[in-house]
């Protein structure tokens, strides 16, 4: 789909760069900058207890398959020289720098449109161009109201387990990048897109930010329980010890749930706002009700009457599933996970190489200038 499109990465950690895999898996050419004084993108690093990887840390085999790596210092001049031209060659560039930073570096927007003026350039920051501070995930959750939501209703604010604003920052950006891919086929020009962290989480708060917004409500934290509907998000354990999660989104499915646990009519749940309003009750019901059975033979109860509802799975479970195995990447004894995953009719998957060592295709790089 974007063969001979040419992507020059000038980003780390996890944003940027899973932006970069997103154009990879669609066919482009990736190129990833690394500053090898500091031993490249710092998530090589970033490793688990125990860990026994090389220089592509298990974090880092998260977003860079299918890219090559050029090693340069762009503290040198002779590293922003080599940047500068590979600018020249280039569709598209992404970038995660500090705002000014690239700027003082002679590598943001309105410097290489000059060299390229039909360059797009997008740019990530932490709180827009205007603001100078540093974005970082964790807390961007705090700021951005996620973690204030998130959490047992008595315990503290609590992280997401992945950086997601991060990961939806990326897809933000990606949008943007495709409008401006879109507008450079019709009208020959270049675009600067900018995406925040702080707005993509916010513009990300969906319902809770209406629960506000719109019923002066301010969300709290309530475990996994869904503010708006019950019973939504609570999970349930089984006779043989496994716990399984229901979704009830109607009314009907909710009549349908009853009948099959054989319980009493209930004036308290007779509508999704009552059961809301009687969360407690309606958990303790169905807490017992749910331990007497076999998980297997409620599961199939459930989907028999498209009661929503799935078992609360480990990572190990999750890429056992064949959901999982289908969009998997493999190469070189590493397995990694595709960030595109549509279908799309007469597009075959690109078939990527590995996530690159630090440096590994600097020479290549180098002959492109």
């Amino acid at each position: 789909m974007f063969t001979g499109l040419r992507v020059l990465e000038l980003a780390s950690v996890l944003a940027g760069p899973s932006v970069g895999q997103f154009f990879a898996e669609l066919g482009a050419e990736v190129i990833k900058v690394e500053n090898p004084k500091t031993g490249g993108d710092v998530t090589r690093s970033w490793k688990t207890p125990g860990e026994l990887t090389d220089d592509r840390s298990a974090y880092f085999c998260s977003c860079n398959w299918g890219k090559k790596s050029a090693a340069l210092d762009l503290t040198k001049k002779e590293g922003i020289e080599v940047v500068k031209k590979l600018s020249m060659h280039v569709d598209l560039i992404i970038a995660n720098y500090k705002p000014g930073d690239a700027e003082k570096l002679g590598v943001d927007y309105e410097s290489l449109r000059k060299l390229n003026p039909k360059i797009i350039y997008g740019q990530i920051t932490g709180y827009g161009s205007d603001d100078d501070r540093v974005g970082y995930d964790a807390v961007i959750q705090a700021e951005s109201g996620f973690m204030d939501m998130n959490g047992e209703k008595e315990g503290p604010p609590t992280k997401m387990p992945v950086a997601l604003v991060d990961v939806l920052a990326a897809h933000h950006l990606k949008e943007g990048l495709l409008l401006a891919i879109l507008k450079r086929e019709r009208t020959g020009e270049g675009s600067h897109v900018e995406v925040s962290l702080i707005q993509a989480a916010i513009a990300s708060l969906a319902n809770q930010a209406t629960n506000w917004l719109v019923g002066k409500k301010i969300p709290h934290r309530q475990g996994s329980a869904h503010p708006n509907i019950a019973p939504y998000g609570d999970s349930f354990q089984t006779k043989d010890g496994k716990r399984i999660l229901l979704a009830v989104g109607s009314d009907k499915q909710f009549d349908e749930l009853m009948k099959i646990l054989a319980a009493d009519a209930d004036t308290r749940f007779l509508s999704n706002q009552k059961r809301v309003s009687y969360r407690k009750e309606l958990n303790q019901l169905l807490v017992s009700k749910i331990s007497v059975w076999q998980a297997s033979e409620l599961m199939e109860q459930l989907r028999q009457k498209k009661i929503p509802a799935g078992y609360i799975h480990n990572l190990k479970d999750v890429i056992d599933l064949p959901q999982a195995r289908q969009i998997l990447l493999e190469g070189n004894e590493i397995t990694g996970v595709r960030s595109f995953v549509a279908k799309v009719a007469g597009r075959s998957a690109v078939r990527l190489t590995p996530p690159p060592h630090l440096g590994e295709h600097t020479d290549e790089v180098l002959r492109m200038v």
